[in-house]
Order: structure tokens, then sequence, then C-alpha cells
């Protein structure tokens, strides 16, 4: 048997409409990784929030966190750690918003938010994972994975061509959500971590399956010798993806159903 990495997106992809892991997920990748396949987790979300659904596989996971600015390994030792540069992320922090547009920045330590939003806790409810609310003019520059701009989407376009203005050749720029711009520094995504992943587990390309519904897993999906995008995908991502399959729904844990399909489970 040719072990194969298996690797996924979070929200919209392996979790359910409810944000949590459905149980037969947690089980076809438990048998999966008993059939000495290996299993990573690769999402826009901080570590610290996405340990929780790891612990929850009971499997050792390989996490790729904050879109790739992060990649840590079964035993949370700390592989690879990419930042914006202190002054770009000031830049960043001082563009011109609304003031219903909210300002965030995931660093090592944590989740800083500009403004209390209640709402964005309902996504982290399964996980306990919180922001601390930090005026900008305190945000500390220094370790900073990503800044992240959620609000109205044509308030974030226009957020979005500032940022490219200001230092577009030194950042990497996505959405996770069309309500959900996010920065990067350049060269820092998904595809370029799942990258150097596959060269430490001796894995090529060709030997990854991945998944995933959003702008954010474009990199990914595209490296990935079998790469699978959800039916509630992002309109666009299907054909950004070169020999994409499309699959179910994330609500009907269509990503289980199809590894038990793919590897006769």
């Amino acid at each position: 048997m040719t072990p194969r990495l298996i690797v996924s997106d979070l929200d919209g992809t392996l979790l359910g409409s409810d944000h949590r892991l459905h149980d037969e997920t947690v089980d076809v990748l438990r048998q999966l990784h008993g059939q000495g396949h290996h299993v990573a987790l690769a999402s826009g979300r901080h570590y610290h929030d996405m340990r929780v659904f790891r612990d929850q596989l009971a499997i050792p996971a390989h996490l790729i966190s904050t879109n790739g600015a992060y990649v840590h390994d079964p035993n949370d030792t700390l592989l690879a750690a990419h930042h914006v540069a202190p002054e770009h992320a000031q830049t960043l922090i001082d563009l011109p918003r609304p003031p219903q547009v909210r300002l965030n920045i995931y660093r090592e330590s944590g989740w800083h938010i500009d403004a209390e939003a209640p709402h964005l806790l309902s996504l982290h409810a399964s996980t306990g994972f919180r922001y601390a609310v930090v005026p900008p003019t305190l945000m500390d520059t220094n370790g900073v994975g990503k800044v992240l701009y959620l609000g109205d989407p044509a308030a974030l376009k226009q957020l979005e061509a500032q940022a490219q203005a200001a230092h577009g050749d030194a950042l990497h720029i996505t959405y996770s959500t069309v309500d959900s711009l996010e920065i990067m520094a350049r060269g820092v995504n998904k595809g370029v971590a799942l990258s150097s992943l596959l060269e430490r587990l001796g894995l090529t390309a060709a030997d990854c399956l991945a998944f995933g519904d959003n702008l954010n897993d474009t990199e990914m999906l595209d490296l990935a010798g079998e790469a699978q995008v959800m039916a509630n995908a992002h309109p666009a991502l299907f054909d950004r993806v070169t020999g994409a399959e499309r699959i179910g729904h994330h609500g009907e844990a269509a990503v289980a159903r199809w590894l038990r399909e793919r590897f006769a489970l």
C-alpha cells in the first residue's frame, strides 16, 4: 500500500454546518490513519483553535494554520512560521475602513480584534477559542501571521485594493469567505505549507488528496494529485483548480463519504 497524505480545510469542508466534526468523519479518518495514511488539517483558523479538532480525531495529524503561516507536527512542535513584516502589518492596521468592518490580527499568542464582535464567537463555540479586544493603536505588529478584515464585501474590495497598492509585492491576499479578507506575507499560503509537509513526509504531490471550498484553498488544491472541491464551494474555485472533482456538501459529511468510497472502507 502506498501511504497517502489526506489534507482538508475545516470550515465549509471537513466540518458540518454547525462547525463541528461529524461522527462519520472522525471514524473514517481514524480508519485511514490505522491503514498507514497521513492526515493534515489546513485552515485559516488559529493553531490553538485547530488543536481541538485534532484532539477530537485522536490521531496524530499535522496542522497547517493561519492559511499556511504556521505548520505544527502531531506533537505540537512548530515546524515553520512566516510573519507579515512589522512595517507592512502597521500599514494594514492603519488602512481607513468603515466602522462596521472588523480588523483582526492573528499572532502566535492569539487573536486580537479592534472591537467586540459576539457574532464571531459562534464559529468557535465548539473549541472555546476567543478573541481579545485590542485598540488598533496598541496592536503588536511583531509575529503577525495574518491580518484579517471581516465585513461588507464591497468595503473589503476597497481594502484589498489599498493593501495591494501599498505593499502588494510583499503580501499574499486572499479570501476565506466573501466577507473575510485575509492577508499574509508573500509566499504564505496552504499550498506552500503543504509542499514543505509532503517533503518532510517523503511523499510527492501525486500522493496527496486535498479537500477545500474557498479561494484560500486554491494553491493547496492545485498542488494535490487528487483535488476535491465541495458542492458548497465558492463559485470561482472549481475553475481555478486543474483537474478538480466536485463532491458533495460539507453539511452531509461529504469528505468522509468520498474517502470511504475511495479507499473501500
